[in-house]
């Protein structure tokens, strides 16, 4: 062990040394080690920590290498996509940011704390016993995904020592990885989307609920080295029974009850293992060494109790987890369970633990595939029922749709057949969708599906106490029909009731239900009642009070002379029962069913079925008195009186019922023996008989009378909203209708401007060669004296550029030697009289300057045109002329 705390340093050669410059970039600033950031003796083996990044990665990368101290006692794997056409300098461009020596992945490289391995290009990479393995990619380029299958080696391999880390890229890479972390009891952290310049990958992962942190790049390491540190040693785990103190049961009880309470699931049976390592994972987030302060964190934080129950649901799962099992489930059992069917059978499934519904979709598309295989003359249907703890897990197997990292594990013509692909992933064909019903359902404490032929239970097992399993399987064995299949995970088994399921292939973990069961086995059949047995584990246990007088003889009143009682819900479900109601209840045979109308005896069901709804509709007591029923052969004479229930809230909308045994009716005088006194008792009963069944069938009446005032009432809202419908329906089809023709009236407009647009351009373009044609310099002016055109030609007159439009004419250099250009502009605009002028130059050219109003076709004066024409020819014959015209005056 001692050897593992050592930090080592790669061989030379798989050293990247760093460059000359000793500047690091002024993002990078590199971290030195500080007292307590190393977590190498936190636990064992030192962490290894996975960080996945894509597009925009890099600054990323550097962003989190320049915060994290060099001597921090882990190890850091970069996996990040590379184009596997170019050689990677990702490790010189890290090596820049940290102090910590950054060296390319070698196969078998052997993993060391305080050191930085990257992802070669053209190769995938994974992890087995600290050491570092190439593999060649099998999958085509654009759909490998290397963070997923690091991720999942890391997870498999490092189990609580792993960590996970997404930074920015595009696409969903990393989101199965960070489940399979999470699932070992891993750290899983993510960049804040918003800090991030690709947020695909960090909102994929976030979108699991299963990331314990998300912060910026540079504040991960710090809140990633805070956890660990207070994650616990493996010498003084909580879940270790042997160093649990009576404070720290105390303590877990009360977690379970806090969560009992806010969620409705009793955790107090699960392996403890289990539950504390989610418990110290959370107090590690916090900062939270004792488990005493966790409880109260939880009392006084409603969302921790929340995130809590969140965290002890992970439910990780992917598409055919163990290909193998799948394979023998096609080839061999699923044609074993079509041959003992009649052609056109509809088979029942049960998906126990479904978590996002992966499992279930798997199986829907094993049974089509081995369905077309067989090709039978009648295609056989199958029903799956999928439950799970989880609601928000139900949810999301209910929308169908999973990131594109599904690739790692569904083939190509899977995906092709029962996928469709929809944005940034896939979403299950309708036809695999529709063999699914999702629920929410707990295993342990709700009704199971019955007469199923194939049951799965994958990774539930695991995660239960040996007391829970112990009543699963044999309810398990109960749901199944004969010779019905049950699939297990990888890591499970039947333990001690072989007798109830027999092996149909060890390594694939699936059975078949026995057609016997175990003499004498009892099954606790789940009810939808919660068990409070656990309420006296928030304190431990005290020694008996002293005896009390008035509680004792309080105790024995409702023992001994208080009548039985039974505490129903609207629908007649039983809640509570009060004293011994043998003499009125006894349960039906079948399927247990703990409801109030089944278990009555003769006589009293159907009085029963009257006066329940009666009483609680009207919110009054109702009594039905000298009620006869038969008790095991003999008749017994009862009143039943049903008392709604209205105080405390926590029982309104129930009722108590109240049976009371009564002396039966005094036989009559003239029944003593006499034939016609005989015949008289019986008419009396006869009568008797016929008043009840006119009540019952006055009650009958009366109730048909409120149930069609009621249905007529519903039907008058119904045909409201009908009618409100309609209207709306009218009014959206004028909208559409006016929609549509507007978007008719746009679409000519549109073809009109574009028409327009294209002439203009034809005309733009006629005028700029007309006028580079004239090769006259010419500039256009608005009423402002703003140069608003200008032709090529005009730059060797003014000094102007493209960017001058818009600028006052005055404030461009020119040539010419004319300072009253501005003040004949403005006197050409007052009179509108153009004005010509000949204006030299300082390096002697000579223009002729034309100063005209500027028109409009409306005939409105919006500025001027100025073109100067050269005529600095003219001028230079003009001088000849006069020139020689003096010469010949001089020579006469």
């Amino acid at each position: 062990m001692a050897k593992q705390n050592q930090t080592k340093t790669p061989e030379p050669s798989a050293v990247v040394k760093p460059p000359l410059t000793k500047r690091a970039p002024p993002k990078a600033k590199i971290v030195k080690a500080v007292a307590g950031t190393d977590v190498r003796s936190l636990a064992q083996p030192f962490p290894i920590v996975a960080i996945g990044a894509s597009a925009g990665g890099l600054e990323a990368l550097e962003q989190f290498f320049g915060h994290v101290p060099t001597n921090c006692g882990m190890a850091f794997v970069v996996i990040q996509h590379l184009d596997p056409t170019r050689k990677g300098i990702l490790p010189e461009l890290l090596q820049r940011a940290t102090a910590m020596p950054v060296a390319q992945a070698r196969n078998r490289m052997k993993v060391n704390p305080d050191c930085v391995y990257v992802i070669p290009t053209n190769r995938d990479l994974s992890i087995l016993n600290g050491s570092l393995l190439l593999l060649e990619p099998v999958a085509p380029r654009g759909m490998r995904l290397p963070i997923d299958l690091f991720f999942r080696a890391l997870a498999d391999d490092r189990l609580e020592s792993a960590v996970g880390v997404i930074l920015s890229g595009m696409g969903s890479d990393g989101t199965l990885g960070v489940r399979a972390i999470k699932e070992h009891g891993g750290l899983a952290l993510v960049q804040e989307p918003t800090s991030a310049k690709f947020d695909s990958m960090p909102r994929s992962a976030i979108d699991t609920g299963l990331v314990d942190i998300i912060a910026a790049a540079n504040d991960l390491p710090r809140r990633m080295i805070e956890t660990l540190r207070h994650t616990p040693r493996a010498t003084t785990r909580l879940a270790d029974p042997e160093v649990e103190t009576a404070v720290q049961k105390s303590a877990f009880s009360k977690i379970c009850i806090l969560l009992r309470a806010r969620c409705g699931h009793d955790f107090s049976l699960y392996k403890k293992s289990t539950v504390y390592r989610r418990i110290e994972r959370r107090m590690a987030i916090h900062q939270i060494i004792h488990i005493a302060d966790y409880v109260s964190y939880l009392r006084e934080n409603s969302q921790e109790v929340d995130l809590l129950f969140k965290e002890l649901l992970i439910g990780v799962t992917n598409f055919f987890r163990d290909p193998a099992t799948w394979t023998y489930l096609q080839e061999q059992v699923l044609p074993e369970l079509f041959a003992a069917h009649p052609a056109g059978a509809n088979l029942r499934a049960w998906v126990a633990g479904c978590s996002t519904g992966e499992e279930a979709y798997s199986l829907a598309i094993a049974f089509r595939e081995a369905q077309e295989r067989l090709n039978p003359s009648v295609p056989f249907s199958l029903q799956i029922f999928a439950t799970d703890l989880d609601p928000d897990a139900i949810d999301k197997a209910r929308q169908a749709f999973y990131p594109a990292s599904i690739v790692a594990d569904v083939s190509p013509e899977r995906l092709k057949r029962f996928f469709v692909e929809d944005g940034n992933g896939f979403r299950v064909d309708k036809e695999i969708r529709a063999m699914v019903v999702f629920a929410p359902q707990n295993v342990i404490s709700d009704p199971p599906f019955t007469k199923l032929d194939i049951l799965t239970c994958r990774n539930l097992l695991i995660y239960l106490g040996s007391e829970l399993q112990k009543k699963l399987l044999p309810l398990f064995h109960y749901s199944l029909k004969p010779d019905g299949i049950l699939m297990l995970g990888s890591a499970e088994s039947i333990g001690s009731f072989s007798d109830l399921f027999a092996p149909l292939e060890g390594k694939a973990r699936l059975f078949r239900r026995s057609k016997g069961a175990r003499q004498g086995l009892a099954l606790d059949f789940p009810t939808h009642f919660i068990s409070t047995r656990t309420e006296s584990l928030m304190e431990p246990k005290s020694e008996p009070a002293s005896a009390n007088l008035q509680n004792l003889a309080d105790h024995l009143l409702l023992q001994q002379f208080s009548p039985a009682a039974v505490l129903v819900n609207a629908d007649g479900d039983v809640l509570y029962i009060s004293g011994r109601t043998g003499k009125y209840l006894e349960p039906a045979a079948g399927k247990a069913n703990w409801n109030i109308h089944v278990m009555a005896r003769e006589g009293l069901r159907q009085e029963l079925a009257l006066a329940l709804p009666k009483a609680l509709r009207s919110g009054e007591s109702t009594v039905c008195r000298n009620l006869s029923i038969g008790s095991n052969g003999a008749s017994q004479t009862i009143d039943l009186t049903i008392q709604p229930i209205v105080e405390p809230a926590a029982l309104r909308g129930m009722a108590m019922l109240v049976l009371s045994d009564v002396a039966a009716p005094p036989p009559t005088p003239a029944a003593t023996g006499k034939r016609s006194g005989g015949r008289s008792q019986r008419v009396v009963e006869l009568e008797e008989t016929l008043e009840k069944a006119r009540q019952e069938a006055l009650k009958l009446r009366e109730e048909m009378q409120a149930s069609q005032e009621e249905l007529k009432s519903a039907n008058e809202e119904l045909q409201s909203a009908n009618e409100e419908l309609q209207s709306t329906n009218e009014e959206l089809t004028t909208s559409k209708e006016e929609m549509q023709s507007l978007n008719e009236e746009l679409q000519t407009v549109n073809v009109e401007l574009q028409s327009k647009v294209d002439e203009l351009s034809i005309t733009n373009n006629d005028m700029k060669n007309l006028l580079n044609s004239t090769d006259m310099a010419t500039i256009f002016l608005d009423n402002v004296h703003h140069v608003r055109r200008f032709t090529t030609q005009a730059t060797r007159v003014f000094k102007l550029i493209p960017g001058d439009v818009g600028r006052p004419l005055s404030d461009i250099v020119t040539d010419l030697v004319y300072p009253e250009l501005l003040t004949d502009v403005e006197e050409v605009l007052r009179t509108l009289v153009f004005a010509d002028r000949e204006v030299a130059t300082g390096d002697g050219r000579w223009f002729q300057v034309k100063i005209m109003p500027y028109r409009t076709l409306e005939n409105v004066i919006d500025g001027v045109v100025i073109t100067f024409n050269d005529i600095g020819r003219a001028k230079r014959l003009e001088a000849q002329l006069r020139v020689d015209a003096d010469n010949i005056k001089d020579s006469s």
